[in-house]
């Protein structure tokens, strides 16, 4: 039996669909209609023999099929926007300053850097690591370019480039004690995490104190490590001699965004965003 051959086109529409969270918005993305969207998931769902997606009666989720089929649909996009990239398109150069939120940097920094410099060889990086909100406010005074960072709740600004859970982490054999505060290793206030860290065990009536603070990501993961106190991260940041702890309340999710190109004009945010994504699902 012959392996069919998987159409792009088809694939950027079930992408877009994906991430938009139905047909409309997809549409509105692509420049097409609602309809014109919705032919190419059929499509796509005949050429596959399998749904995509669970129509809801608002919007729509993906199927179990479709969860398997995003991470390859991302990765065959990027290939193709990379390779595009390199061949049709003029060279890119100059000095592209970009801020990288801390949560990002430990795992998926290098990966994301390697690719850069190879679909872009001319260009001068520069990079700020830093947190999210004080990055974004940099890039609005002019000082950076693009923001690579978190949405803060009920956000729309920014291009998304993956949602992640946000986990309690400690080192392993880390033992909590019901009948004391539970001891937290966190960034300085204004961290997204720490608020929804501190309003999760708020909600669920849990004593808490913070018993140790760094304005660095590292040296914050570097105290729970060594057993000093319990701190939550993405689970993509996820480092070694840190393990998932269990039985805590949930702290919900994190977007990770492109802030800076709101009028889509840079020729490096497609690309970048695969490079984004590549980073995460790949490791």
């Amino acid at each position: 039996m012959r392996i069919p051959d998987l159409d792009l086109d088809l694939l950027r529409g079930f992408v877009a669909v994906a991430e938009r969270g139905g047909f409309t918005a997809a549409g509105a993305a692509l420049g097409l209609t609602q309809s014109a969207v919705s032919l190419k998931i059929r499509k796509l769902e005949e050429l596959l023999g399998k749904p995509v997606f669970e129509r809801l009666t608002r919007g729509v989720a993906l199927t179990r099929e479709g969860e398997t089929l995003i991470a390859y649909a991302r990765r065959m996009l990027a290939l193709n926007d990379e390779a595009v990239q390199r061949m049709i398109a003029p060279p890119v150069s100059g000095t592209l300053r970009l801020g990288v939120a801390d949560h990002f940097v430990p795992r998926n920094l290098a990966p994301l850097l390697a690719g850069a410099g190879r679909l872009w060889p001319e260009l001068h990086l520069m990079v700020e690591v830093g947190r999210s909100h004080e990055l974004r406010a940099a890039q609005e005074r002019g000082e950076l370019d693009l923001v690579i960072g978190k949405r803060r709740d009920g956000e729309t600004a920014g291009r998304l480039v993956f949602t992640e859970d946000i986990v309690w982490v400690a080192a392993p054999g880390f033992s909590v004690d019901p009948g004391r505060p539970l001891p937290l290793a966190m960034l300085p206030q204004g961290c997204m995490f720490r608020e929804r860290a501190m309003a999760a065990l708020a909600r669920d009536g849990r004593g808490f104190d913070v018993t140790y603070t760094s304005a660095s990501l590292l040296a914050v993961a570097a105290a729970a490590q060594a057993g000093l106190g319990v701190t939550v991260l993405g689970r993509h940041g996820l480092l070694p001699g840190l393990e998932v702890l269990s039985g805590l309340p949930e702290a919900g999710t994190a977007q990770m965004c492109v802030f800076g190109d709101e009028t889509r004009q840079s020729p490096l945010i497609e690309p970048l965003i695969g490079l984004l994504r590549e980073s995460v699902e790949l490791r």
